[in-house]
């Protein structure tokens, strides 16, 4: 879309607010509202922002940053009043000179596609994204409550979020996103939503339009959308699931050929640094509580063309080869996530990674991913291919950041140590 036909949507669709969204370097979702008088400003690339906001607050940038909204992004919230309506675009952050952010997500994932497509690739990604709808309490705040027994595929009255589940698809579909399928997952209360969005950076943007709009809808029906990986134990956690595929210059699958071999360097490449990526695909510290537990989650380097709880899977979907990625979790920075994951596959291709090599070479504790946020980080430190991906001064700020995350999670006191240790000891 061009400027003209943004103010000109402004005006017929009686677009009263609009919101310039972009991510923190943790995937958290920030924005600010402005209203239709504001738009040349916005649409010059004017509006500026306290740097600190894009690390959350938890670091001190001085600078002021400046949105440069992606005139394609637009769209109109559809679960917002038809008379005052909202839009909102995703913004790209850049300096006061205009330079895309170095230490910007969605910078970081432009930068590495750009290293894709500069090899005659074009990377296409589709993400099955888990969730859990939980009841809010009297003051609207979240719980952990859902009063619902459902299972895998259940159907209502038995499954309680087949309503709101069916809002949000109806709402993401006129957004434009191609919906493939929804359904109540294995836990109480725990559902699952699969699209289809094409291009890496388009599905990166999709993941977080996604996560806002299943929120949102969620909220209309008194319930709140957590994309927690782990908010009960005894339960199956939530994952992400990411299904990659190259195509090349032609448009034809790379991965689309009788000996699957581009796929096989593509998984070689991932389960080489597997390991390495989990500080950024399972970047909390309750990622590690869904792959240590089991229930189909997966923490050892390993891939196949069947079973459940594979790493990696090869697989074909509608038609087309694609390469399963199945230990990210919902909480990954979507933009980080898919750079990473990306340039990992890329480097197999090149270096010709044979899967089954890379897993021979591996032992004891290695064929696993970390078990904790602590070991993750310092895997991510030392990591020289996360530092050519993120670049060094990210993975120097983040894992500063991350490493004050688990010093806070080592300060608190369960209730599992008061009830296993203050009678014993």
């Amino acid at each position: 879309m061009c400027k003209d036909e943004i103010l000109q949507l402004i005006e017929d669709e009686d677009i009263e607010f609009i919101r310039l969204q972009f991510v923190d370097m943790f995937g958290n979702l920030k924005n600010v509202a402005v209203t239709p008088c504001q738009m040349d400003r916005v649409l010059n690339n004017e509006y500026f922002f306290a740097g600190s906001a894009l690390f959350d607050n938890l670091y001190r940038y001085d600078e002021e940053l400046y949105l440069h909204p992606d005139l394609d992004s637009f769209v109109v919230l559809p679960w917002r009043p038809q008379q005052g309506r909202v839009g909102k675009f995703i913004c790209d952050v850049c300096d006061a000179d205009g330079n895309l952010l170095s230490l910007s997500p969605r910078t970081i994932l432009k930068n590495t596609l750009e290293k894709v497509n500069q090899k005659g690739y074009t990377s296409i990604v589709d993400a099955e994204c888990e969730f859990f709808l939980f009841h809010t309490d009297e003051n609207g705040l979240p719980t952990v409550v859902a009063h619902e027994r459902a299972g895998y595929m259940d159907v209502g009255p038995v499954d309680f979020g087949e309503n709101a589940r069916r809002e949000m698809v109806l709402n993401l579909e006129e957004m434009g996103f191609e919906i493939e399928s929804s359904h109540h997952e294995e836990a109480p209360a725990q559902h699952e939503i699969d699209f289809r969005q094409g291009e890496c950076l388009k599905s990166a943007d999709a993941l977080t339009t996604f996560k806002f709009a299943v929120r949102s809808v969620a909220k209309r029906f008194g319930l709140y959308a957590t994309f927690m990986p782990k908010p009960k134990m005894d339960i199956a956690g939530s994952g992400m699931h990411l299904n990659f595929f190259i195509k090349d210059k032609d448009g034809n699958n790379i991965f689309q050929t009788a000996d699957k071999k581009q796929a096989k360097y593509f998984i070689g490449g991932i389960l080489k640094y597997a390991k390495e990526m989990c500080a950024i695909t399972n970047p909390t510290v309750n990622s590690y509580k869904r792959i240590i537990s089991g229930f189909e989650a997966p923490n050892e380097i390993n891939w196949s063309t069947k079973g459940e709880n594979a790493l990696v899977k090869l697989r074909r979907n509608f038609g087309e080869t694609k390469v399963e990625l199945r230990f990210p979790d919902p909480s990954a920075n979507p933009y980080l996530a898919l750079a990473v994951c990306m340039a990992a596959g890329i480097r197999g291709m090149e270096e010709k990674l044979d899967p089954d090599e890379v897993m021979k070479h591996q032992k004891g504790c290695e064929k696993h991913l970390p078990e904790n946020l602590k070991d993750a980080i310092c895997l991510m430190e030392k990591s020289e291919f996360m530092k050519s991906v993120l670049g060094k001064e990210f993975v120097e700020l983040y894992v500063k950041l991350k490493k004050q995350e688990w010093r806070d999670y080592m300060l608190q006191v369960s209730d599992w140590e008061i009830n296993r240790y203050l009678v014993k000891l």
